[in-house]
């Protein structure tokens, strides 16, 4: 047994009582180890912050927080370390003893914040935005306060309740069809997973399920890992690598579908591969649409591509992570037509809705596909009413049994900016999208390598791409901007995203002054 006094050390215990004796420890080591735990704890007090610091800490945190974002745009967006280099700035294990909160956050300075890459930044261009506002982040602080874990209606039933209502919310600010909206009479709803990687990979699991099902119930002698090994799934070749490890994770293999001159999938390309599956004894199942690609912002022709799917009975799944967001303004919801011959559907108010992360968002059309895919029913998670059909759970809905209360952000959001608010928003970052590309046409050196529609321009220096590598180099070690490549029909192809909420016409105007003139110092050395 460990000594009660290397214990108070090690675990940061406040006695209440004064230490026993040596002969009083002797003769408590004779007794059950169990009981004196139990004495142990019951007679300590664990060293904590009380309410009253919290609430000056808490002011403290908010202060810190906002400074921060008030004054990101004066720091370095691109941190200038090497790998590991944190290991050797905090000690080798944890604290025995406990430390000031001074000194926990003197280190979020001193350890922390020379290895950030500060994706809220007006100069963070790379990959897509990831969203953040000051309403998401008191609801977040909420969520932690509250601590309720959601993963049945009985759990917290405001939580439940609050996603119920705030996923129809916003499946109506997109106008999508009832059939996804639980508040009516149809047989679908919407859930908030963690990542769109997740959506698509639960959208898969359902779909692997009910094909197998479907295929079972006509030739019921057929054993259930034949039918898996016939099955196949079908993504655009510029779909992001998520929907590829998901197959990789569901067990079935995935095709990656050719795309026109606006990398978009269209329907005959699929049609043929499907044909030729068919006809090899495969069992084509899923397909993976894509609303806004990662390389470009390219939209598969799901007008097109829906109707195939549901007469060939494939699952149509759509991923809009970046894009959907644009979808709750008029003039880009056209965008997202076709989207009623979808099973499944999911995009990320945490990248492009203010919305801080983790927040995604996933409608299925029959929820019974997605239910009865994962449906585990433990008597410990049993409660009145949940036969009712008047509860939801959950669990049944994604991979997590736990849940945070992440509609709170939606509903703070919502509320604070309005939809009018939030489609400004949008509208301001595709109009400076917008002028960058304009300015990129204007210098004949450069090249805009895809049709711009949002939030992101694609564009190169006309030449090599060992020049344009170098450039996107240049432009990381020097750290004022930050943006990353993509391949465009094997051309290497940098990004330019709007992404912070703070991003102005001044921003991007020094992000273009930035690279054209590394552009030229590039280019006198090229041809010196």
């Amino acid at each position: 047994m460990v000594d009660v006094g290397t214990q108070t050390k090690r675990f940061g215990i406040r006695r209440s009582t004064p230490l026993a004796s040596p002969e009083q420890r002797t003769a408590s080591r004779r007794s059950d180890s169990k009981a004196n735990c139990c004495f142990t704890c019951l007679t300590c007090n664990i060293v904590t912050m009380d309410a009253a610091e919290f609430r000056r800490r808490g002011k403290e945190m908010v202060d810190y927080v906002a400074d921060y974002l008030e004054n990101i745009e004066h720091r370095r967006v691109y941190p200038d370390v090497e790998p590991g280099y944190l290991r050797s700035m905090i000690p080798s294990e944890a604290p025995l003893e406990p430390e000031s909160y001074e000194d926990v956050l003197k280190d979020v300075d001193r350890v922390i914040m020379p290895g950030m890459t500060h994706w809220q930044s007006p100069h963070f261009h790379a990959y897509f935005p990831s969203a953040t506002s000051y309403p998401a982040l008191l609801a977040d602080m909420l969520s932690g306060g509250l601590g309720c874990i959601g993963f049945t209606w009985a759990a917290s039933p405001a939580c439940t309740e609050l996603e119920t209502v705030m996923m129809d919310w916003l499946g109506q600010m997109l106008q999508l069809p009832e059939d996804f909206l639980a508040g009516t009479k149809g047989q679908g709803g919407g859930v908030i997973q963690g990542t769109a990687s997740e959506a698509t990979l639960m959208a898969l699991l359902a779909a692997r399920c009910k094909a197998v099902k479907c295929v079972h119930e006509s030739d019921p002698q057929r054993s259930e890992a034949d039918i898996f090994s016939k099955l196949i799934a079908y993504t655009s070749e510029e779909a992001h690598s998520s929907v590829e490890r998901a197959g990789l994770i569901g067990g079935v293999g995935i095709r990656m579908v050719a795309t026109d001159e606006h990398f978009s999938v269209r329907a005959e390309t699929l049609e043929k591969m499907v044909a030729e599956d068919k006809a090899a004894g495969f069992i084509p199942f899923f397909f993976c649409a894509t609303l806004g690609t990662t390389p470009s912002c390219a939209f598969d022709k799901i007008t097109e591509l829906g109707p195939l799917c549901n007469a060939e009975n494939i699952w149509m799944h759509i991923d809009a992570a970046y894009a959907g967001s644009s979808f709750i303004c008029p003039e880009f919801r056209p965008l997202l037509d076709g989207v009623e011959f979808a099973d499944s559907f999911n995009f990320n108010p945490h990248k492009w809705l203010l919305v801080n992360f983790d927040c995604s968002a996933m409608w299925v059309k029959k929820r019974t596909d997605l239910i009865g895919a994962f449906k585990l029913d433990p008597v410990y998670l049993k409660y009145d009413n949940q036969e009712s059909g008047l509860v939801t759970d959950y669990r049944h809905w994604g991979i997590p049994l736990g849940r945070r209360f992440r509609s709170l952000k939606l509903w703070f959001v919502f509320r604070m900016y309005g939809q009018s608010g939030l489609q400004a928003y949008i509208r301001k970052h595709v109009e400076l999208a917008k002028v960058f590309e304009t300015m990129v046409k204007k210098d004949k050196r450069f090249e805009i390598c895809a049709e711009v529609v949002l939030g992101l321009v694609c564009f190169r220096l006309k030449g090599s791409d060992e020049l344009n590598e170098a450039l996107l180099k240049e432009m990381t070690h020097l750290g004022r901007i930050h943006l990353v490549p993509c391949k465009l029909r094997g051309r290497f192809v940098l990004r330019f995203a709007i992404c912070g909420r703070t991003t102005e016409l001044r921003h991007v105007q020094e992000a273009w002054t930035h690279i054209t003139e590394l552009s030229s110092e590039l280019l006198l050395k090229h041809h010196s």
